[in-house]
């Protein structure tokens, strides 16, 4: 090679390097998890591989248990540049447009994680639910599913025939509505009320979390029944970025983001999975009954819950089309009739 070769090569590498170092980029990122629950654990992982696959061109700074901003407030600061992403999860923003209940929390639709998020990469649900965050500034990235709900109770729930003035804990929104229509006495309140309300006898149960998270928390020191495997709720916490932002990053950059993300997603199922298990095993050799619901009684839920989806299918376009494409792809995967 001759010497003009060999420096014209050398200073090509050395565009190529500035370049790339021109596209180093910080990005600021909001969860509601700690970094010790084992949510946090594995959003401590997504930056580590972020960070790693970049080569260190993307660094990412967490903040972890909402510390910039309340949770319900995440997806507004990132939207408005106090941060870059919202890493909590679309039911939070219900207010802003009830669309948001169906990439949040779609309640007594699929059965498992890989279901649902299937119908965000291949049953057209990206696109539709891109649609909505668009209209706010944000770019969804991924969601990650951690699975089903267990609900804890004081007294049996082994049927819909038990639901029958049943006094719980609920979070606000859809799920009221549902747990009303079966006959429940849903109760709203702060998690940090559930404690006492179940001591004093106010309620009987809760909605808290998958079964694993319900028995770290102590629900079974008040409680000797629940629900499992679960059916009821599979919140989806996501990954959402404002949309200048994201627009901002290379491809190469945007690729390693949504790859990364998507081992976020596989893991978190995974891990809890196995956790879910394992807590079922401890809990019924402590002499906590798990109701398994028969295939009939999941049934009479999905129905109770498609009657609230035809509801707040209603109260917006966005909402009306995000129902019709569930409904159309849990009628292709044979969970409802078309």
């Amino acid at each position: 090679m001759t010497l003009s070769r060999i420096l014209g090569s050398t200073a090509l590498a050395l565009l190529v390097a500035g370049a790339a170092q021109a596209q180093e980029v910080t990005l600021r990122i909001q969860t509601h998890y700690n970094p010790e629950q084992t949510s946090g654990q594995l959003a401590t992982q997504f930056v580590d591989d972020v960070e790693t696959m970049s080569g260190g061109a993307i660094d990412i700074e967490m903040f972890y248990a909402s510390s910039v901003v309340a949770t319900v407030e995440t997806f507004d600061a990132a939207a408005n540049g106090i941060i870059d992403c919202d890493m909590t999860g679309g039911a939070y923003q219900t207010g802003k447009n009830p669309a948001f209940q169906f990439v949040g929390d779609i309640m007594g639709g699929y059965d498992t994680p890989y279901q649902q998020l299937s119908w965000l990469y291949y049953g057209g649900g990206m696109e539709k639910a891109q649609n909505l965050y668009n209209e706010f500034g944000m770019q969804l990235i991924g969601w990650w599913v951690y699975g089903q709900e267990s609900l804890v109770s004081s007294t049996p729930i082994a049927g819909p025939e038990d639901l029958k003035d049943w006094k719980f804990r609920s979070p606000p929104g859809m799920e009221t509505e549902i747990f009303a229509n079966l006959g429940a006495s849903p109760i709203v309140m702060d998690f940090t009320e559930v404690f006492t309300a179940m001591e004093t006898g106010i309620i009987e149960g809760t909605d808290y979390s998958g079964l694993a998270n319900d028995e770290s928390i102590g629900l079974f020191d008040l409680a000797k029944h629940a629900t499992y495997p679960g059916f009821h709720s599979m919140p989806s916490d996501h990954l959402a970025c404002n949309k200048m932002v994201w627009d901002g990053l290379t491809d190469q950059q945007r690729r390693i983001i949504e790859v990364a993300m998507e081992k976020l997603a596989l893991r978190s199922a995974l891990y809890f999975e196995k956790a879910n298990a394992e807590a079922s095993a401890r809990l019924t050799e402590q002499g906590v009954t798990l109701h398994d619901w028969s295939t009939e009684d999941r049934a009479t839920f999905r129905k109770a819950a498609q009657a609230a989806w035809d509801v707040w299918a209603e109260k917006s376009p966005e909402a009306k089309e995000l129902v019709e494409s569930h409904k159309a792809y849990l009628a292709q995967l044979g969970l409802i009739a078309n």
